[in-house]
């Protein structure tokens, strides 16, 4: 419980009581890499808290190519939020890129909390305002950096990315092939 406690102090200030009725609420699983955490098409139940390892969500077009939308590291909430929020089938799959562990949260048992108590309903509008300035920054960088930019962004995000998971997800991620990237890569290093 002691990273879910990191990750509520990082949104707001809640008293042990509201961090107990969270605690109480959370399950540990721990997850091999490959391993789904969420899939597309499916209506997902729960909200994950990423304790150890690296995961992804990503997208599968209807040719089967896959679009990684989000890489996460510890300590980070994941899991399908728009399709909990809006009760629908997710767009998108979640699964683990290594080993991994994780807090589970029932989502609607979390949502009963935020009802009832006015600090864990501040601690929820305060995630959900940090996962639009995510969305939005994340729009910026594809939309304003150029591949290079957005490399280097994710390097210094997750120093030793290229440690943890194949190029080919690092290249969908910033949304080029993996020859750009090695490419990118190749400029880089020859210049030190």
């Amino acid at each position: 419980m002691n990273n879910l406690k990191k990750i509520l102090d990082n949104f707001c200030v809640i008293s042990e009581e509201s961090q107990n009725l969270i605690f109480s609420l959370a399950k540990n699983i721990e997850l091999r890499k490959g391993d789904s955490i969420s899939k597309a098409g499916e209506i997902s139940k729960s909200i994950y808290i990423l304790e150890e390892g690296i995961a992804r969500s990503f997208y599968v077009d209807e040719k089967g190519k896959e679009y990684i939308r989000n890489l996460f590291v510890p300590i980070r909430a994941i899991g399908p939020l728009g399709a909990l929020i809006l009760r629908k089938k997710s767009k998108f799959s979640y699964d683990c890129l290594s080993h991994c562990k994780l807090q589970v949260i029932n989502y609607d048992d979390f949502i009963e909390l935020t009802k009832h108590n006015l600090e864990i309903g501040k601690l929820y509008s305060k995630i959900l305002e940090k996962v639009f300035l995510e969305l939005e920054a994340k729009v910026y960088d594809l939309s304003v950096l150029n591949a290079t930019e957005r490399y280097l962004k994710v390097k210094a995000q997750i120093p030793n990315i290229e440690n943890l998971i194949p190029q080919y997800h690092i290249a969908s991620y910033l949304n080029i092939t993996p020859v750009q990237l090695s490419r990118i890569r190749k400029s880089l290093y020859s210049k030190k």
